[in-house]
């Protein structure tokens, strides 16, 4: 299954620099696996230290939130795009 897995751009640096890949993967956790195979840096950003994706890390799969899915069993076909929308806080 090739998907496209886009990275946001505050975890580029994490990524060689990458907007995205392309993967074979047949679900999220597979694609996020991979993900974080090739660029282990990107780890410590998306998982807590015991591999549950972080609270703050939305995971999308085309426009829907993996959450209201299967989560990281979340199926994925060819030609998804899966997307990594961090959560931004602030203001006063």
């Amino acid at each position: 299954m090739a998907i496209k897995l886009e990275i946001p751009t505050a975890l580029r640096p994490f990524a060689g620099k990458q907007s995205s890949l392309d993967l074979e993967a047949a679900t999220v956790g597979e694609a996020l696996k991979s993900l974080t195979n090739t660029y282990s840096d990107l780890r410590k950003h998306l998982y807590t230290d015991d591999g549950r994706i972080r609270s703050f890390v939305n995971i999308y799969v085309n426009d829907e939130d993996i959450r209201y899915l299967e989560k990281e069993n979340t199926p994925i076909k060819d030609g998804d795009t899966i997307s990594i929308v961090p959560s931004i806080a602030g203001g006063r």
